[in-house]
C-alpha cells in the first residue's frame, strides 16, 4: 500500500546539498523533491545504543534536516560490540551527547536535537509532538507500549524495530492506515519469558541489518515512494540468511486503535508490563539480600548454597566465586529440584536480580522456604564488593 509523502518539501537545495546528496538526487523515485522533503523533514529516534546507532548514522548521511535523539544512559564497554555511533572515547559520556557528535561528524548540515532523558508518561507527548515520524530503537515492552501508545494517541506513525540473538524483526505501525503495534501483540509476554539482550546476547551486526530497514521504511514515509512495512511484518535469521513478511491486520477489539478503544490515554506501563511476575514479586518479598550481605554471610562461615541461576555462556564470562550453575530453566521445569540440599539455605543469583526471583518463587513453591535471592546479581556484586570481576 503506497501511502502520501509525510512532509512538504523544503524550499530549496543549497549547492553543498546538491553536491552531497547527489546520488540520491539522480535516482528518479528521490530526486529533488524527495531529497526536499526529508532536508525538511524532523524525526525523532528512542534510543541510542543497538539499533538507534545505525538509525540515527543513517538518517543524518540521508539528509533528514532534525534529528531528535532521546537516550539517557552512558556508554559503557560492553555497548561498543554493536553500538557503532559510540567509540572507544565515548565510555562515560552521555549516549545522546556521544551520538549527537557522530551525527555531526557524518553530516554537518544535520540540526540534531538532544534530549538526554528517559522517556516516560510525563514527557512523551511534549517531545513526540515536535516530530513527524518516531524511529523506536527501545529494548524493553514497557517503553515500546509506551511508544506506540504515544504515537496513536497523536496520531504519528512509527517504524519499529526488535532483535535478538540471530532474530530481527521490523514494522511500520499507524493507526491511521493500518494495525498499531497492540494490535500484533495484544498484550505484553509474561515477565522473564523473553530475555533481554542483556540476558540473551545479541549478534552485533543484526543491528545495522534491521536498523537499515527501519531508515529505509522511515525515507519512504517522509518521501512517500514505494511501499511501506504497513500492514506486514518483516521476519529476519540471520542464521539462515532468510526474511519472511507476516501480514498483520488492524483489530477491531484493539484495545488503542480498535472500534471500542478501553486505553483512551497513558498507563502504568511498568505495571502493565511487569519487571516480574506476581508470584516472583511475593517470593522476594522478604526473601531478598544485597551483595553485601551475601559477602558477610560467607566472612561469617555460614553454610550455604550459592546458585547462579544464568546461562552457561554468562557463567563463562563472570561467576561470583563458590557459586554453581543452575540455569533458570532448570528450576523451573523441576528438573534440578531433586540435586538440591534440603538441609542448606539456598541463595540464588542471576545478573541483576530478575531471573533469581523467578527461580526463587520456584523454589518456595517446592518446598524450599527459607532460600533467597541477591538483590542486583552479578552486577551488584561487581559494583559493591569485586570491581576487578569483568561486567557484561
Amino acid at each position: 500500500m503506497s501511502l502520501p509523502p509525510l512532509v512538504e518539501p523544503a524550499a530549496e537545495l543549497t549547492v553543498d546539498e546538491v553536491r552531497r546528496y547527489s546520488r540520491h538526487l539522480i535516482i528518479p523515485d528521490v530526486a529533488m523533491d524527495g531529497q526536499k522533503r526529508l532536508k525538511n523533514a524532523k524525526v525523532l529516534c528512542v534510543g541510542a545504543g543497538g539499533l538507534g546507532s545505525p538509525a540515527l548514522m543513517y538518517l543524518a548521511a540521508a539528509g533528514v534536516g532534525t534529528l531528535g535523539i532521546v537516550e539517557f544512559d552512558t556508554v559503557d564497554e560492553s555497548n561498543l560490540q554493536r553500538q557503532i555511533i559510540h567509540g572507544q572515547s565515548d565510555i562515560g559520556r552521555p549516549k545522546a551527547e556521544s551520538a549527537a557528535n557522530s551525527i555531526r561528524e557524518i553530516n554537518p548540515l544535520v540540526n540534531v536535537v538532544i534530549h538526554n532523558v528517559a522517556l516516560d508518561n510525563d514527557n512523551v507527548f511534549e517531545i513526540f509532538g515536535q516530530y513527524d515520524l518516531i524511529v523506536d530503537g527501545t529494548d524493553n515492552f514497557a517503553t515500546r507500549y509506551l511508544v506506540n501508545d504515544a504515537a496513536v494517541l497523536l496520531g504519528k506513525p512509527y517504524v519499529w524495530g526488535s532483535i535478538y540473538r540471530f532474530d530481527g524483526q521490523a514494522s511500520v505501525f499507524w493507526a491511521e492506515h493500518g494495525p498499531c503495534y497492540r494490535c500484533l501483540y495484544p498484550e505484553p509476554p509474561p515477565p522473564g519469558m523473553v530475555p533481554s539482550c542483556a540476558e540473551g546476547g545479541v549478534l552485533g551486526v543484526l543491528c545495522a541489518s534491521i536498523g537499515s530497514i527501519q531508515v529505509t521504511e522511515a525515507i519512504k514515509l517522509l518521501t512517500g515512494i514505494g511501499e511501506p512495512l504497513v500492514g506486514r511484518l518483516m521476519v529476519y535469521d540471520a542464521l539462515e540468511m532468510s526474511y519472511r513478511q507476516v501480514k498483520v491486520r488492524k483489530d477491531p477489539n484493539c484495545a488503542l486503535c480498535g472500534e471500542n478503544p478501553t486505553v483512551t490515554g497513558l498507563i502504568d506501563y511498568d505495571d502493565f508490563c511487569g519487571a516480574v511476575s506476581a508470584e516472583a514479586a511475593e517470593a522476594a518479598d522478604g526473601s531478598t539480600i544485597t551483595a553485601l550481605e551475601l559477602k558477610e554471610l560467607r566472612d561469617a562461615g555460614k553454610d550455604f548454597l550459592l546458585v547462579d541461576v544464568r546461562e552457561p555462556a554468562e557463567y563463562e564470562i563472570v561467576s561470583i566465586p563458590g557459586s554453581v550453575l543452575i540455569p533458570k530453566g532448570e528450576i523451573l521445569n523441576g528438573s534440578a529440584l531433586a540435586s538440591l540440599p534440603q538441609d542448606r539455605q539456598i541463595i540464588l543469583h542471576c545478573k541483576s536480580g530478575v531471573r533469581s526471583a523467578e527461580a526463587l518463587a520456584a523454589l518456595k513453591a517446592a518446598g524450599f522456604k527459607d532460600s533467597v535471592h541477591v538483590q542486583g546479581g552479578v552486577l551488584a556484586w561487581i559494583n559493591t564488593v569485586d570491581p576487578s570481576l569483568p561486567t557484561y
